[in-house]
């Protein structure tokens, strides 16, 4: 069974938003919000306060990025589900760890963190009812 046919067959809430919804939605976050306000994040901890501010950007990254394998590649519904709350928790961190810092690039990152909490809550649910 192929990726997308294993998807579809699973057990979703009714508001589950359309594949190629994610795949719009991400299209936007990743290069708009998220690549930029990381690299600006990075700058800026260079600069003012050291690098280890830029840690829970980077882990956010890595998480992000190991999901649509562990999901989809593994198919592994219940690690995925942690991965995405470790993209959530990172993404809250580094929204308060910046805030001192920039808060353009806090409140930046707010649209990203709505789309993951939708994420998030889409994937338990899926854990819960699969």
């Amino acid at each position: 069974m192929d990726t997308d046919s294993w998807y579809k067959l699973l057990n979703k809430p009714s508001w589950a938003p359309q594949p190629w919804v994610f795949g719009t939605v991400w299209s936007v976050l990743y290069p708009i919000i998220i690549a930029v306000n990381i690299y600006i994040i990075v700058l800026i901890a260079k600069h003012k306060i050291g690098i280890s501010l830029a840690v829970p950007f980077w882990l956010n990254l890595f998480f992000n990025l190991i999901f649509t394998p562990i999901q989809f590649g593994l198919r592994n519904n219940f690690l995925a589900m942690i991965d995405i709350y470790l993209v959530l928790a990172t993404i809250i961190i580094g929204i308060i760890v910046a805030w001192p810092v920039s808060k353009i690039i806090s409140i930046a990152f707010l649209p990203y963190l709505i789309w993951v909490v939708i994420a998030t809550v889409l994937q338990t649910y899926i854990v819960i009812h699969n």
